[in-house]
């Protein structure tokens, strides 16, 4: 390839949009069990802006204005995204499963997975609208 560099450099993931079905019921999930808070919100535009760390993860109800926009609602035939990875720190696998289980959200598979900051545990689980989110720890120790 030999296309000249851009102007500028990617320092990391700003924000994500998701359209859902169930404010409330997604609005619970991301705060509840994902600890985001909600930071600020646009009703007349039906954008509700939640903190995830130095990111943001955007919820837009398909009723609100941007929500109509986009077509056909998240299901089973119409994802809106294969999945978004969200770095964690502590991993402890045992309290992550048991803080699901008492949320009542499944855990799914986890395992040793290549991230932005190398070889790491994580584990993936499904919020209200189908969405697959990985829940990623720090990378393994690197041996000298």
């Amino acid at each position: 390839m030999n296309e000249a560099a851009p102007p500028f450099a990617l320092r990391q993931l700003d924000h994500i949009v998701l359209r859902v079905r169930d404010l409330d019921a997604a609005l619970r999930f991301y705060t509840e069990v994902l600890g985001c808070t909600l930071e600020k919100t646009q009703e007349s535009l039906g954008l509700y802006q939640l903190r995830a760390g130095a990111s943001l993860i955007d919820l837009l109800p398909l009723d609100g204005k941007l929500g109509r926009m986009g077509g056909a609602g998240p299901g089973p035939e119409g994802r809106n995204l294969d999945h978004f990875c969200l770095r964690i720190d502590p991993y402890d696998e045992a309290a992550l499963r048991a803080h699901l289980a008492a949320h009542g959200v499944a855990a799914g598979e986890s395992g040793s997975r290549y991230g932005a900051e190398g070889e790491g545990p994580s584990l993936y689980l499904v919020d209200p609208d189908g969405n697959v989110i990985e829940l990623k720890g720090p990378p393994h120790s690197r041996t000298a």
